[in-house]
């Protein structure tokens, strides 16, 4: 059985047409509405690009872009503080292959609280990752945690 210690860190997935001044107008609409981006990464194609956000408030935000029309998924996160970056990395990789557990994309985040380094893991299982780590020492950030 895996214990929840919170709400998972959720992930905006949203489309983007290539064009300049696609991704300020997007952060901009997320900053007006009082919601900060605290986490992002880009995947782009020639045509298009996928914008991978970690917001503040994440309902606020969803609803948000229903409101608007801005196509979007949402996804679970497993977000990590890590004291030494490097060292950290490994480790956590090193726990997550024991386990058997797959990283599909990871990235650093925005927001670093104190003197941790956050980094975002999309897993193949979200819950399970988050257990093996958390049991294993590393420390697993929730939703609340981020949230201002």
């Amino acid at each position: 059985m895996v214990k929840k210690e919170g709400q998972p860190v959720k992930q905006f997935s949203v489309f983007l047409q290539n064009r300049v001044g696609s991704l300020d107008s997007l952060l901009r609409l997320v900053r007006h509405s009082g919601e900060e981006v605290i986490g992002l990464s880009m995947q782009d194609a020639k045509d298009a690009t996928i914008v991978r956000l970690i917001v503040t408030d994440p309902e606020l935000v969803g609803q948000l872009f229903l409101e608007k029309g801005i196509p979007h998924t949402t996804c679970n996160m497993v977000v990590v503080a890590l004291r030494e970056a490097c060292r950290g990395l490994e480790e956590c990789l090193k726990i997550l292959k024991d386990g058997e557990t797959n990283v599909d994309f990871a990235y650093s985040m925005l927001s670093h609280p104190g003197d941790y380094t956050l980094l975002a893991f999309h897993l193949g299982d979200h819950f399970f990752g988050a257990e093996i780590l958390r049991n294993a020492g590393v420390k697993v950030m929730y939703q609340g945690d981020l949230s201002r």
